[in-house]
């Protein structure tokens, strides 16, 4: 009689060993305080520098009788204005021009002259108008102002430039982000470097035509707007850039988080007087800030003033590509030492 084959019970494999409680619920309470710690982090950037806005060592003008400019002088707060004396109205006038001060006083027997920029910052020269109107009314007289460096009639407050720091922001991200999709690992480091260029380049030249040409909110030299605007792109997405291609994908999302939460709210598109000082300085180190700097220079004020803003994001690109070489060169090493290695076995 033939034996029969001996068969094996089925065994239904092991079920997949589900997560110990406590690891679960420890890992959900840490995302839990980590995700609201990013919370009050962003509170904090976006709501400080607003509560703590007003005005800090405003550069002020004054100028008339000797008494009666110490008396103003003298009411003065030193943490809120920094005055300079002026020999008369047209000295004073001069100054706002060239941006030595932000604006002034011109005290007369007749009244006061109020000379404002609303172009430097609009908040600090409201702050100047109503210190000029109360300081009339002490006098017993009247006040007249004189913007001397307005913006454009079609965007008079400024609503455009303001709004720009955002935009400019997300035009240092996107290409980042769109280009290590479409051109991934080393082979594809320098096309991402070339892309980045190229879109920095001709955004700047697109956003320079809808603001100068589309809003109103711009005038002066179009192409040198331009290339203020697709500099300082390029100073984020190439140290954008840079990080990504040495540190991987948390690199890029710390310098995004660094620009977004610091960059942002302190560029000072307003005015960098109305932020406090230590905050302000540190604002204009950063490129949403300088890129604020270098057009407002370019569009109101003839290039004055646009030499820092101007070195601070050739410094911020040139560390980019400094950063990319450095990444370049290691990477390059690395195959080779994987190269020398395969070859000796």
């Amino acid at each position: 009689m033939p034996a029969t084959p001996m068969t094996r019970p089925a065994v239904a494999p092991d079920a997949p060993a589900g997560p110990r409680p406590l690891a679960t619920a420890g890992t959900l309470l840490g995302v839990v305080v980590g995700l609201t710690a990013v919370l009050l982090v962003l509170l904090c950037a976006f709501a400080l520098p607003s509560l703590n806005s007003g005005p800090h060592h405003v550069p002020l003008g004054l100028t008339g009788p000797q008494p009666a400019v110490q008396a103003v002088q003298g009411g003065l707060d030193g943490e809120a204005w920094d005055v300079t004396v002026y020999p008369d109205a047209r000295a004073l006038r001069s100054a706002v021009e060239r941006r030595d001060v932000v604006g002034g006083l011109a005290l007369g027997a007749g009244g006061v002259t109020v000379y404002t920029a609303s172009a430097a910052g609009q908040q600090a020269g409201a702050a100047i108008g109503a210190l000029g109107t109360a300081t009339a009314a002490r006098q017993g007289s009247g006040a007249t102002v004189q913007d001397v460096v307005p913006f454009p009639a079609d965007d008079p407050r400024g609503a455009g430039l303001t709004a720009g720091a955002f935009p400019l922001l997300i035009g240092g991200i996107l290409p980042v982000v769109a280009l290590l999709r479409l051109f991934p690992g080393h082979a594809g480091l320098r096309r991402r470097l070339a892309g980045v260029i190229l879109f920095s380049l001709v955004a700047g030249t697109a956003v320079a035509a809808v603001l100068q040409y589309g809003f109103g909110s711009l005038h002066g030299a179009y192409w040198l707007i331009a290339l203020g605007l697709s500099l300082g792109m390029a100073a984020l997405s190439i140290p954008f850039l840079a990080l990504e291609s040495l540190f991987g994908v948390v690199g890029l999302g710390a310098g995004i988080a660094v620009m977004m939460l610091l960059g942002n709210p302190l560029s000072g598109l307003a005015g960098p007087h109305w932020l406090p000082t230590g905050w302000a300085a540190l604002g204009q180190l950063l490129p949403p800030g300088a890129s604020g700097s270098l057009v407002r220079a370019i569009a109101f004020f003839d290039g004055t003033g646009a030499g820092v803003p101007a070195l601070t994001l050739g410094l911020w690109t040139l560390a980019g590509l400094l950063l990319l070489l450095v990444a370049d060169r290691r990477t390059a090493r690395r195959r080779r030492l994987q190269a020398t290695a395969v070859a000796v076995r």
